[in-house]
Order: C-alpha cells, then structure tokens, then sequence
C-alpha cells in the first residue's frame, strides 16, 4: 500500500484543464472580520468594516468607459467574472507594511498596435483608479491606519499580425502612501499628480514601472529614482532583476490565487501564464485554483503540513464518520499532500460494488465504480470537508476487490479532480463526463482516458 500511496504523490497535475475559478460569488459586498484569521488584519477590517462597505457600493456604482468587476482575483475572463468572488477591498500584508488594497478585472481589451503599455496603464490610471481615489477620499478618514492604499487592476490587450489575432492580459499595480492618495484624488494637474506617481510604486505584469503620464514610454527608472518608501522593505529599482521584484511583492497566501494573467507578448489561447508577477492577497478563505504553467508559487510539503497540523481535528472527525459511513480504509486516513506542487486532500474508500476476476475491461470497472460508488457518496462526504481549509483538489482512491476470495487481488482506481469541478459535481451542475474531462484517472498508477458512457 506505501508503495500506491507513494506512486499517487508523484504523479503530476497533467492538464491545464484541472485549472479552477474563484467559488461562487458570496452574498455580501464586502470580506467580514470574521472570515480573517492574522489578527492584525482582522482587527483592520473591523475598525473600518463600515467604511470598507460604503466605499465598495461606491465603486460598483462609478460610470467608466468599461465595466470593472471588483474581486480578490484578477486576470479572470469575463465569463468567469460573474461567478467569482467580488469582494475586491481587503486589509493585507505586504513588504513589511499594511494595504488597503482595491482588486479588479477591468474589462477593456486596448489595442497593442495603437496604445503602448505606458498608454495602456495610463488610461488605466485615470479612467480606473482616479475615480476610485475620489471615493476612498469621501468614504475611508484620512488618518487610516494603515501604510498604504494598493491598487491591482487587470485590463486586456489586442495585437494582431498578418498571422494571427489574440487577446493577452496586463496587470497594473500601484501602491501609495495614504497621505499621496488622498493628495492624488485632489491633484489638479498631471505635473501634481506624476510628482505623486514617481514617489509611489507600480508595477506592471510583475516588473516595476515608471508610468509617464500623458508619454508615449516610460519614465527611466534610475532616473526618477524609484523605490518604495524609506524603511518599508527593499528599495526596487531599475537593477532590480523581474524575479526578485516578483519574490518580494508576494503577499500572504499567494498560492492560493488564481493563475496570473498572461502578458500581452503572449497569446492568451495557446500560451503558458507568464511567469513572475506582482499581486495583491487578501488572507481570507476562497475557493483556490490550480493550473498547468501558473505563476502561482509551488506548494511545498511544509504548506500540507501546515494544513494538516491546522485541521487535524476535522480530519480526525471526518475520519470516523467516513469510516462509518463512506467506507474509508482504517489504515489511510484523510490527509493533505504535496501533489506535483498542488496540495491535494488524500482519500481511500473500499467500493461496495463485487467485481468477479474475469469481470471485464479496466474501464468498465473504473466507469462503476464511479457512477454506481463513489458518485453516490460525493455530496455527503464533500460536506463533512472543512470548508476554510485552503488545497487545490482531492486525490480519491477507491479499491475494488476482484474475486469473492478477501485475500483476491484489489485494484486501485484513483480520481484526481479539481476541488471546484467536484463542488460542482455534486450539486449538479456539471455532469459526471465534465467532472471526468477536468479530472486524472489512474488505474494502479497508470493513467488512462475514461468515456463513462462508453465504458459502461
């Protein structure tokens, strides 16, 4: 058996369709304190819960040219927007200092041909994040607590050539002290406001900036002297490489956000996530996401750990009701593991259903012993799941004994599936085939193609 469960930890997320969106978009317009578990943010969100929910109906109700949807997650697809979460006003961590940082998906899609990315992120600038200034300056004091107030919007970017048309991303940052904020939102002129700008940080896709308002390019960096504010972590600057910018700008949580959006050199369609980039976390709990090619930092055997030590005592409590009701083994409890740099929760249930020896072809088997076992039981067991608990997908094994004879040879068929798509699954949203057509499918640790209609 060590040496099954061995094979299943090393085997890899294979498709980049086991990527998952944000869950379902939550009933209330803004995070509560108590969905928070750092103290420091907690206490934050609390003091200015009020505050934070005036100032995000606020923002839903701004005119722009395009339509912004606030969310925790940015570069998400404008089909996935309706779903996700659009809590985009959160208290978080970063470089030693604490945000207030304002999230989004700006649904513009500028042209690459006619607009530079100095362009692109100065219309973002001031069709975006101006307006929303002008509403933290009435809605949020002056004298916040806090460091700085960030700002991450995502926008879409067009390029074509006589060989090909897509659609990439870019992702603009911009962190300012609370005192530039409120002076940027009064700013009378671009002179007042680029002072503001060339003291502030911003990033774009990952790399610092030096946005130039109303400039084709970007100012020099060196020349400006850009860096973030004395005594609140390490300056960045011109010479300061995209990976160390993209390792120190990450915030609490950062695996657990979606895949970062793709840069416009890219075509979004065929292309791998750029790697690297710069992003804004709030430390709440939300659905997470998984992808092949994601800038997302790997998890590590010290993050399932973490997960483990943190919900043991729900695991423990699933442990006996599963053994009880679901047909866990007694030997392989429940259990977080590093699944090719995903954490994945770790099941094994032992299938009712007999299978004779000569019963036929794997895929029959694996076909029944999902429709007819393991479907049966999602809904109930996906309950009993601590639902605060931070991993990207199950890993679910389910033996089957072939032959009457207890000591026959057993089989193990093992679904590896998003956490989403099973959600889904067992509300009914999506069919048994789509579940099998995000998940993995392995039969003893080999991996095989399973059409369940066809099988059975």
């Amino acid at each position: 058996m060590q040496s099954q469960k061995n094979t299943r930890r090393t085997l890899g997320w294979l498709l980049a369709g086991l990527c998952v969106c944000a869950g379902a978009r939550p009933a209330h317009a803004q995070i509560s304190p108590a969905e928070i578990t750092d103290p420091h943010l907690k206490a934050a969100e609390m003091n200015y819960y009020s505050q934070l929910l005036s100032l995000a109906r606020a923002v839903n109700a701004l005119k722009m040219p395009f339509p912004l949807q606030l969310s925790p997650f940015v570069g998400l697809d404008p089909s996935q927007q309706p779903e996700a979460d659009s809590r985009g006003l959160a208290f978080v961590h970063f470089q030693d200092q604490l945000l207030l940082k304002i999230s989004g998906n700006y649904n513009a899609a500028y042209s690459a041909q006619h607009l530079t990315e100095n362009q692109r992120a100065g219309q973002t600038l001031s069709s975006v994040i101006a307006p929303i200034l002008s509403q933290v300056a009435k809605y949020i004091p002056e004298d916040v607590a806090c460091d700085g107030i960030g700002f991450e919007i995502a926008y879409h970017v067009r390029t074509s050539s006589q060989n090909f048309d897509y659609e990439g991303k870019e992702i603009l940052v911009v962190v300012f002290t609370p005192a530039d904020a409120f002076a940027f939102a009064g700013a009378g002129s671009d002179s007042a406001r680029q002072e503001i700008l060339n003291r502030s940080q911003i990033y774009l896709d990952g790399k610092p900036f030096g946005l130039a308002l109303g400039q084709q390019n970007p100012f020099d960096l060196e020349v400006i002297g850009k860096s973030v504010p004395a005594g609140k972590g390490r300056a960045v600057s011109a010479k300061t490489t995209r990976a160390e910018a993209a390792a120190d700008s990450n915030l609490v949580n950062s695996k657990f956000i979606p895949p970062r959006a793709q840069s416009a050199v890219q075509p979004s369609s065929t292309s791998p996530a750029a790697p690297g980039g710069y992003h804004i976390a709030a430390d709440l709990p939300a659905t997470p996401a998984v992808a092949a090619g994601s800038s997302v930092p790997p998890a590590t055997t010290a993050d399932a750990e973490r997960l483990q030590s943190q919900f043991q005592a729900q695991l423990d409590a699933l442990t006996s009701v599963g053994q009880a009701k679901f047909h866990f083994v007694d030997y392989d409890p429940p259990s977080f593991v590093v699944y090719r740099n995903q954490v994945v929760l770790q099941m094994t249930l032992r299938d009712t259903l007999h299978f004779s020896a000569d019963s036929g072809s794997i895929y029959k088997r694996a076909a029944q012993s999902f429709d007819l076992f393991l479907a049966l039981e999602l809904k109930d067991l996906l309950d009993k799941v601590p639902v605060e608990a931070f991993f990207d997908g199950y890993d679910i094994t389910v033996l089957n004994q072939l032959g009457s004879d207890p000591h026959a040879s057993s089989e193990a068929i093992e679904f590896i599936s998003p956490r989403r798509a099973l959600r889904q699954f067992a509300d009914a949203d999506i069919t048994n085939q789509q579940l099998m057509d995000e998940s993995i499918v392995l039969v003893n640790g080999v991996r095989i193609a399973l059409n369940l209609q066809t099988a059975e």
